[in-house]
């Protein structure tokens, strides 16, 4: 199984401060929830300890939503919170 992204995905993991290595790590091994339009949703959360636009924050939440396509999946979108 591979983990492919879709040119949205990689926009808005640059402006949302996601990479590949996080996208990739919840796909695998994230929590898996349903998602709209037949997709599927994945989470995860990150240790942070940084700043993010000018605040601190411990954790970083990475959220992906992505649909199968044979054995792999394509990342259609990637949402990002800080706590």
């Amino acid at each position: 199984m591979s983990v492919n992204l879709h040119p949205h995905a990689l926009e808005r993991m640059l402006l949302r401060g996601a990479n590949k290595k996080e996208v990739t790590a919840t796909v695998e091994k994230g929590e898996v929830f349903p998602a709209k339009l037949g997709r599927k949703g994945f989470r995860r959360n990150f240790s942070f300890k940084q700043q993010w636009k000018g605040r601190f924050y411990e954790t970083k939440q990475v959220e992906v939503f992505a649909v199968k396509e044979n054995d792999d999946w394509l990342v259609i979108t990637v949402i990002t919170r800080y706590f």
